[in-house]
């Protein structure tokens, strides 16, 4: 067996972080795992991505085995691309960490600072001034819209979420929840006007509308729409894995109304299971 590698310095204090750190630059040694070493940052991202979710569904599960897994996946994975780019000179694990404590205490002065916070939302507020200082210097004219700093890369419903958010926190808001609730229906009746026309490209944009008034309601009601959507997606698939576990996974053949019956005891045994 080839002997494992020294981490690349400088190394983080803690023994769990370090061992991690030492088993990545293992891993993308020259004797090291052919799939770990052909890695680049970019082909990375798509894998940081995914077990940031599966950690969030594990989080809103409250599993506890399940949450620290997948926690330990995502650190897995920023642990490989610091190592990549400390490969390549660019930055490294102590970097990110030393970077990321330093950004908590600038946007935390009312922590760090003389500033003062008696409540979350001026916590927040804090956070986005500083926040918000901080594009400036490094964009320029390109971050003073309030929206500048949410990621394109984002999914779709969460970007517009935080897209609805900052833009609420600007004072460009409704004054309760009835007001993106009648634009739900506002929105639902052009939706069904682009139908009727049978004009693809309005359907496709009157739709967007709906779901970007969904995900403002969803603000106003304190849910996350992107947690909300995976959850029932989630409910979905255990439902209909129960249909299809009951017709011996052969649908073909089977009525709707079979199905949906099936569908219907599915829902009823899950319903009681949790009662």
């Amino acid at each position: 067996m080839a002997a494992v590698p020294a981490p690349p310095p400088p190394q983080s204090p803690l023994p769990g972080t370090q061992q991690l750190v030492a088993t990545i630059a293992c891993l993308r040694a020259p004797d090291g795992c052919p799939w770990d070493r052909k890695q680049t940052t970019a082909s990375m991202a798509p894998h940081l991505v995914e077990e940031a979710f599966e950690a969030a569904d594990a989080l809103a599960r409250n599993a506890d085995a399940a949450s620290q897994e997948e926690l330990g996946d995502v650190l897995v994975n920023v642990a490989m691309i610091a190592q990549i780019a400390h490969e390549a000179g660019r930055f490294d694990f102590d970097g990110i960490a030393r970077a990321a404590a330093a950004k908590l205490v600038r946007r935390h002065p009312h922590v760090f600072g003389d500033r003062k916070a008696e409540s979350a939302d001026i916590a927040y507020a804090n956070w986005e001034r500083e926040k918000q200082k901080e594009k400036a210097a490094l964009l320029g004219d390109g971050a003073k819209s309030v929206l500048a700093g949410v990621p394109v890369a984002l999914p779709a419903l969460l970007r517009a979420s935080r897209v609805g958010d900052k833009a609420a926190r600007a004072g460009f808001d409704w004054p309760d929840r009835s007001g993106p609730r009648s634009k739900i229906d506002e929105e639902l009746g052009e939706l069904d006007a682009a139908i009727a026309q049978g004009d693809a490209g309005a359907i496709a944009d009157e739709l967007g509308d709906v779901l970007f008034s969904l995900c403002n309601l969803a603000r106003h009601l304190g849910a996350n729409p992107e947690m909300a959507l995976l959850a029932t997606v989630a409910k979905f698939q255990r439902r209909f894995t129960a249909v299809e576990r009951e017709f011996g996974f052969q649908l073909h053949g089977r009525s709707l109304a079979e199905m949906d019956a099936a569908w219907n005891r599915a829902k009823a045994a899950e319903t009681a299971s949790d009662g």
